[in-house]
């Protein structure tokens, strides 16, 4: 009875709950209905080109087949009348009916790819639609690289239910499975549409069958596919392309030179010397030329290729094009030496421990005689001049003593450094190499503005924060570079490095210009770097000046003061408009001339670099009693001397003696006159007080430059003199920088107020004391009346006699109460500018300058000289681009453009710097590969000398574009230069040797029957074949459908894609 209980009991199986198999169907219908695929409008057949050319788009989403991910793809040929597409969903239901009668009678998409041949071998494009033909297709693949789909029932599986979802869905876009591994590239696919199916299927071996070596064998098999006889079957239509490979270039040598054997970069390719940058790739960047010959639309009747025999001669296709493989990442020169330099920025090392190890100690006697250069600083009165640190330097190529064994460069080469850096540092060949200087400097700028037709040349140097072309900083950072490069890296590069401070320290201490460096203040609109050279030579300027005024005042006759007049630059004039324009600002501002301008100082040593040179007028009577010795012409000569004009009549020089004359007799009249205030205009308002101007009459005139045309001093009557000023000290950015910090951190209380204002007019304080000086019985008046002419201001006012008189006075912002021009005017002593105070302190500044340049770490000097190194980078480039190659044109404006961002950022980047350098590799390549492909393809090579310009279109297409159709096939320019290049390759790899036609002439008529064994052109590396036809398939009663098999024969590849098409209703 138990055993009947147990039987039964049975299982239920509830079949309404969906399976994963169900799910997966279902997921993939929503799909499809949400990509908007279902039940849409057949597209046109795309255009020739569309393939390689068009855009296309893609779109994913990820499903699940239990737990087997895949990605579902969509990859469509965008075309223009996309967006307008809808689906006759979207239609009204009243044309319903009509639309669906008519699409019936359309062509389906698939159909029309399958038989059109306007995009058989499209150059770019997916290897689906390559080998299919389609314009649209969907994809499914595993997700993860290791699932694949190996077995037969897991492809039956998928297929089935792709089937199924498409025919549920009413979609006729093709869906494709990737089967096996992924570098296989095997898809399956199938496409259903109402009334037919295609289905897809590929063959991929690693050998090709014997059997199907040819295209007979192919045409065999693609009909024994078709399956069936019929007695008048259609003819199959042949598509062939065969490409050949050129790996040889026989006719065009190696681009880049040869190594310089007997130069010191004997083991260098493309690098001669340290005097310019390398440029292009070391090997070329041209590896292969892929020559595809077409033969379209032949019919398998007219057309043999079999194991013994072939119609297909390369020189009688109808269609050539060419496609030109380049090396993937080539080795470029110029990229790789600035890479190189970049790298030393990431180096954390200091000097110190970069070259620590190569010096050793000096000689016990320069160690000592060193140390007693301390006695500048506690004695610097002495009876005898103190040697300067330079000279324990016996010349600028040897200034210390290094082990030789561990010298990263030997001395000839430092020499050749130093000499290439300083030219006029071998006193023998001292006129030859400035001579040759300038005329290779003339010539290579000339040479960059021809051989580089780029725009942006001359507006180069405007764009970037760097340093003039050919300048010391200039030729200082493309040393380095090569020398980081070609030697033993960062401590090649501090051995440089130290040399040319040392050589920096010896120009200043025997007061050597830097010829290499812009004369006058430092240039803003250049690097930090080159303002501190410039800053350092107007340092050794002012003291070349400062000794010859020292010898001068002595009475030293080697060096007189009539020498010094040539070296004096500007003009009167220039002196006076400078003056009032920048007077007209109307605020407190240096007095800045056109030209350099010397400062009249009076010094007591040769080496004295101190203030004390310079000494405070604390009384006016001192000024009274220094000068009361002097004799008028003398005094005449040293006021001469102390101007910085380039030229003063010598009727001036005398008018001015005169004019001292003649002042000092009013001097003693106005002291015990009261009627000299009848003399000056009566509206006129003074701000001075009235012991001031008493003070200013107790002297005599000094430091007058020239007469200031007809103006006339106001209380006085007397004739206004323009003094000589002191030139305002010139400063670097990163002063400026320091100056406005510490001017905004006095705050706005009155005591930083009324600091700031001190700070600001120092050199107002020192305009004005000179022009008391030479202008005694002046008031502050006439000091605005010359140095600021806008703040005084004139009326026209009818006089007693009804006449009109011209009355002036300060503008309003002169009198205001507590205003600083007054303060000053007031505090101001008459002092010449000889006797004041330096406004500018040349040895503490180029002190400041050489200790700036020894305290910056390596990283430091390999971050200010990127910029100089960039724009030299860049001025190369443009040297040997192509005008003619718009890829490049718009590539260099690009890089003109970052280049100048990132010079001129305050903060430098050394990201941004190999975002540039990187841009600047990319050019060279492109420039190196155009180099390549006309050096291959040169005029020489022409049978017609009017086809030059078309062969440099189609080289510039072979750069642009991935592939090049031959115009004109094996008879146009292009195909017959590649002709050749094929010819002399085989002739090559045959050992064929080309003779003389006086010997060919010679030959015996027998003898010249027997013709080359070999032909023009190699096996092909890869042949590919499309056949098609149209035939009733699967019964002889069924509808005619589009049938293809695209056919590709390689050396490890050997693959058969077909697209056969069946009539799903008559079968």
């Amino acid at each position: 009875m138990a055993a009947d209980d147990d039987g039964d009991v049975f299982e239920i199986t509830d079949f309404t709950t969906a399976s994963e198999w169900e799910r997966f169907i279902a997921r993939v219908e929503e799909i499809l209905h949400e990509w908007k695929l279902v039940n849409c409008e057949p597209k046109p057949p795309a255009k020739k080109g569309d393939y390689a050319n068009g855009v296309w788009k893609e779109k994913s989403e990820e499903l699940s087949f239990a737990d087997f991910k895949f990605c579902m793809t969509h990859i469509w040929l965008k075309q223009p009348q996309e967006d307008d597409r809808k689906t006759s969903v979207e239609r009204e239901t009243a044309e319903n009916e009509t639309e669906e009668e008519e699409q019936a009678d359309k062509t389906a998409t698939v159909f029309l790819d399958l038989q059109s041949m306007n995009n058989d071998f499209p150059s770019r494009a997916h290897c689906i639609c390559r080998w299919f033909g389609l314009q649209e297709f969907v994809t499914l693949m595993p997700v993860v690289n290791e699932e694949t789909i190996d077995t037969e029932s897991r492809i039956k599986l998928l297929m089935s239910s792709v089937s199924i979802a498409l025919s549920n869905a009413g979609c006729s876009v093709p869906v494709f499975a990737q089967i096996q591994q992924r570098w296989q590239k095997l898809y399956i696919g199938t496409c259903i549409m109402p009334g037919a199916t295609v289905e897809f299927k590929m063959v991929s071996l690693k050998k090709i069958p014997y059997q199907y070596n040819h295209l007979t064998g192919l045409l065999d098999a693609f009909k024994s596919k078709l399956g069936y006889a019929v007695e008048r079957r259609p003819p199959v239509f042949v598509t062939v392309r065969f490409m050949y490979v050129l790996q040889d270039w026989i006719n065009s040598p190696w681009t880049q030179s040869l190594p310089d054997l007997s130069s010191s970069f004997d083991e260098e390719v493309g690098c001669s010397s340290f005097e310019q940058l390398p440029f292009g790739a070391c090997d070329d960047p041209v590896t292969q030329l892929h020559l595809s010959c077409t033969w379209p639309c032949l019919s398998e009747e007219i057309i043999v290729e079999s194991q013994f025999y072939t119609d297909l001669n390369p020189l009688q296709a109808p269609h050539w094009s060419v496609r030109v493989q380049m090396a993937d990442d080539p080795q470029c020169l110029l990229g790789e030496y600035l890479e190189a330099f970049l790298q030393l920025c990431k180096r954390k090392e200091s000097w110190d421990q970069v070259i620590g190890n190569l010096q050793v100690e000096e000689e016990t006697e320069k160690t000592s005689d060193i140390s007693q250069a301390l006695q500048k600083l506690t004695e610097p009165s002495v009876p005898y001049n103190l040697p300067a640190f330079g000279s324990y330097m016996t010349q600028a190529a040897a200034r210390h003593d290094i082990t030789p064994k561990h010298l990263p460069l030997s001395q000839d080469v430092l020499n050749q450094i130093i000499f290439f850096l300083f030219p006029d540092a071998s006193k023998a060949a001292k006129v030859a190499k400035e001579r040759d200087e300038e005329e290779t400097k003339s010539g290579k700028e000339e040479q960059e503005i021809t051989t580089a037709p780029h725009g942006n040349v001359k507006e180069l140097p405007k764009q970037l924060k760097s340093a003039p072309f050919g300048s010391l900083l200039h030729r200082l950072s493309v040393c380095l570079c090569v020398i980081n490069e070609n030697y033993s890296g960062l401590h090649a590069v501090g051995q440089v490095w130290q040399e040319f401070l040392l050589e920096l320290r010896y120009r200043w201490d025997y007061s050597y210009i830097i010829y290499e460096i812009e004369r006058g203040p430092p240039n803003l609109g250049t690097c930090l770097l080159y303002q501190k050279l410039q800053m350092l030579n107007c340092c050794i300027e002012r003291k070349i000046k400062r000794e010859q005024l020292h010898k001068g005042y002595t009475g030293e006759p080697d060096s007189p003061l009539s020498s010094l007049r040539d070296k004096i630059t500007g003009s009167t004039a220039a002196h006076n408009s400078s003056i009032s324009q920048l007077g007209d600002k109307g605020e407190v501002k240096t007095v800045d001339s056109s030209g350099p301008k010397t400062n009249p100082k009076k010094a007591q040593s040769f080496d004295s670099s101190s203030e004390d040179e310079f000494f405070e007028c604390e009384e006016e009577n001192d000024t009274v009693k220094e000068k009361d010795s002097q004799s008028e012409i003398e005094k005449e000569s040293l006021e001469q001397s102390e101007t910085e004009m380039e030229a003063v009549d010598e009727s001036a020089i005398e008018n001015e003696t005169a004019d001292q004359s003649v002042d000092s007799e009013k001097e003693e009249k106005v002291k015990g006159s009261s009627a000299i205030n009848s003399k000056t205009e009566d509206d006129a308002v003074s701000l001075t007080s009235e012991s001031s101007f008493k003070d200013s009459l107790t002297h005599n005139p000094e430091g007058r430059l020239a007469p200031h045309g007809e103006l006339k001093l106001l209380y006085t009557g007397e004739q206004m003199y323009i003094p000589v000023t002191q030139e305002p000290a010139p400063m670097t950015e990163d002063m400026l920088d320091e100056h406005a910090e510490v001017l905004a951190k006095l705050g706005t209380s009155t005591e930083g107020a009324q600091l700031r204002a001190r700070m600001q007019s120092a050199c107002l304080l020192s305009d004005m004391e000179s022009f008391k000086a030479a202008n005694p019985g002046c008031a502050l008046e006439d000091f605005v009346r010359w140095y600021s002419p806008r703040d005084w201001i004139e009326d026209e006012v009818e006089g007693e006699d009804v006449q009109t008189v011209i009355k002036g006075h300060l503008s309003q912002r002169m009198e205001i109460p507590g205003n600083m021009w007054v303060e000053v005017w007031q505090t101001a002593r008459p002092v010449p500018a000889r006797r004041q105070k330096r406004l500018f302190d040349d040895t503490k500044e180029a002190e400041k300058v050489l200790h700036f340049l020894s305290s910056l770490q390596p990283a430091d000097v390999v971050l200010h000289l990127l910029p100089v190194l960039i724009h030299a980078a860049i001025l190369k480039v443009m040297e040997n681009e192509d005008q003619e190659l718009p890829v490049l044109q718009q590539l260099l404006d690009k890089l003109c453009s970052k280049a100048s961002t990132v010079t001129r950022s305050p903060a430098q980047d050394v990201r941004s710097y190999d975002e540039l350098i990187r841009m600047i590799s990319h050019a060279e390549i492109v420039i190196a590969r155009n180099q390549s492909l006309r050096s291959k393809f040169t005029a020489s090579l022409l049978d017609r000398t009017d086809a030059e310009s078309e062969l440099r279109h189609f080289v510039n297409s072979i750069l642009k574009n991935s592939e090049v159709p031959v115009r004109g096939g094996p008879q146009g320019p292009a195909g017959s230069i590649i002709h050749k290049l094929f010819s002399a390759a085989q002739k090559a790899s045959n050992m064929a040797l080309d003779e003389d036609s006086a010997q060919e002439k010679e030959k015996d008529r027998e003898f010249q029957k027997y013709e080359q064994t070999f032909p023009d052109f190699p096996r092909p590396s890869a042949r590919e074949y499309i056949l098609r036809t149209v035939i009733p398939r699967p019964a002889p009663y069924s509808k005619p459908l589009p049938q293809r098999m695209h056919c590709v024969l390689c050396d490890n590849d050997f693959r058969l894609a077909g697209a056969f098409s069946s009539d799903s209703v008559f079968q």
